[in-house]
């Protein structure tokens, strides 16, 4: 959803769940749900075909990955900063 501070300037919060139907040791990957991405975007609509934008990414992996990822050694939470241009056409 899309969230209206000004006329050109929108937030738009995300949410993303990982899930995988089996385990996949190649990949690192324990079966049931596997991560969470949580997000915000700042955009500036200078049109509606064209806005740049900067946000914040939090990923962190769940249940049995996060399990395989603590015995490999790895981070198990990532912080990201994005920053990009949308278009539409």
């Amino acid at each position: 959803y899309n969230i209206r501070i000004t006329q050109r300037l929108v937030l738009q919060p995300r949410a993303e769940l990982g899930f995988a139907a089996q385990d996949i040791p190649e990949r690192n990957l324990g079966a049931g749900m596997t991560d969470a991405n949580l997000g915000l975007r700042l955009r500036y609509e200078i049109r509606r075909e064209f806005a740049p934008y900067i946000g914040i990414r939090y990923r962190f992996l769940l249940g049995e990955t996060q399990n395989i990822a603590e015995v490999a050694g790895v981070d198990t939470e990532q912080l990201f900063f994005v920053a990009g241009f949308r278009f539409a056409f």
